[in-house]
């Protein structure tokens, strides 16, 4: 779904341009992308896009803003709204017990009780489960689990099975750890509407946008981009499997998973698509949700839904459904607004919607880990405050 470049401010269009140009080429001019697609929209309109560098720079093949990227967690707010559509619907509620849809999913707390999780705890990263990449020998990585983009072949079955079978970090709603809680809400998409969550996911968040190349396979593999880590003294391309260093653990790939028809769909990392499709699906939510959700669901999925358990974490940061939620610029020092949302995917990802301020900036690139947290985030952001 492309977008023609809207008629605005001609002189704060061309200093936008020309702050974001410069910020993506002295990145790529030093080495840390590869390449990226950036797109800014500013009250409904598309007042900057540019695609930059390459796509695959082994087979010479320039970035093209019709690129297909493995989004990561950028897969999580789609999901997010699937299964917000489904508690619209009322088929979902949010205080119902995961075990509801999937029974044998069990995990105990390390004193070996069993504490109820429920689908918001899912939403919000609040039910004590972790990711495996938070921790570099602990009991994610020997009890096998994926994080959802790595093992190829892997089923989701087998993959919860042994989820399940680690002790959780803590009791649901007391605290935050970014999880793989989204692999399980999958799961529960799955087993209400009885089709596979690409499937599902199709039906109730693409179809309806008339998107055609975000999905859990890539369509055309002519369009996708290669996967590069942060290397020196350029990035590196990551081949079958590579493993990157990010807080106190690292992060295991599989670029090719997607390609496994046998992979289960990961609801928090498995799906492709193009940063148009991306800044369509941001820019429904920050209109108000239609064709998706109501007004009156997507307020509720802005706000901060973990309750402040995030801020000892991320000060002046808190959690919706889906994504961050700055309730406090002064605190995240940070340009944002209060109410900003923000999230991105490790395969080198960044997005923000400003609704304040009418805003939404999406910003792929092939680079794991620059274009996710990486200066180059913090630059685009600020030349994009700088300007408009």
């Amino acid at each position: 779904m492309c977008l023609p470049l809207a008629p605005q401010d001609e002189q704060q269009t061309a200093d936008l341009a020309d702050a974001l140009d410069a910020v993506i080429d002295r990145t790529i001019a030093a080495k840390r992308l590869v390449g990226a697609v950036v797109l800014v929209a500013h009250e409904g309109d598309i007042v900057y896009r540019r695609a930059a560098g390459f796509a695959d720079r082994e087979k010479g093949q320039t970035m093209a803003e019709d690129t297909i990227f493995r989004l990561a967690s950028i897969t999580k707010p789609i999901v997010t709204i699937a299964v917000m559509r489904l508690v619209e619907e009322g088929r979902i509620g949010l205080d119902d017990p995961v075990t509801k849809w999937l029974p044998d999913f069990r995990p105990r707390l390390v004193d070996g009780t069993e504490p109820v999780i429920a689908i918001r705890d899912l939403l919000t990263h609040t039910s004590g489960l972790s990711y495996g990449f938070a921790e570099e020998d602990g009991p994610y990585a020997r009890a096998g689990i994926s994080d959802g983009i790595d093992q190829p072949g892997l089923a989701l079955a087998e993959n919860l099975k042994r989820l399940a079978g680690v002790p959780l970090l803590f009791a649901p709603g007391s605290s935050w750890q970014y999880s793989l809680a989204m692999d399980v809400i999958g799961g529960v998409i799955e087993r209400e509407t009885g089709c596979s969550l690409g499937e599902a996911v199709a039906k109730l968040v693409t179809e309806p946008l008339g998107l055609a190349d975000t999905a859990f396979a890539v369509r055309d593999r002519g369009r996708l981009a290669a996967a590069y880590m942060n290397a020196s003294p350029e990035p590196m391309l990551m081949g079958k499997e590579a493993s990157v260093r990010a807080l106190t653990g690292s992060v295991r790939f599989a670029p090719d998973r997607i390609f496994d028809p046998a992979s289960y769909h990961s609801g928090g990392a498995g799906m492709a698509g193009t940063a148009d499709d991306v800044l369509a699906i941001l820019e429904a939510i920050r209109k108000g949700g239609a064709p998706l959700l109501s007004a009156g669901t997507v307020e509720t999925m802005m706000a901060d839904q973990a309750k402040g358990v995030r801020q000892p974490l991320d000060p002046g940061v808190g959690f919706g459904f889906g994504w961050a939620v700055v309730t406090d610029p002064v605190a995240a020092q940070v340009p944002w607004s209060k109410g900003t949302l923000r999230w991105g995917g490790v395969y080198g990802h960044s997005w923000f919607v400003d609704p304040e301020k009418k805003l939404t900036v999406v910003a792929l690139t092939n680079t794991t880990l620059e274009g996710m947290w990486g200066q180059f985030t913090v630059d685009l952001r600020d030349a994009v405050y700088a300007t408009l």
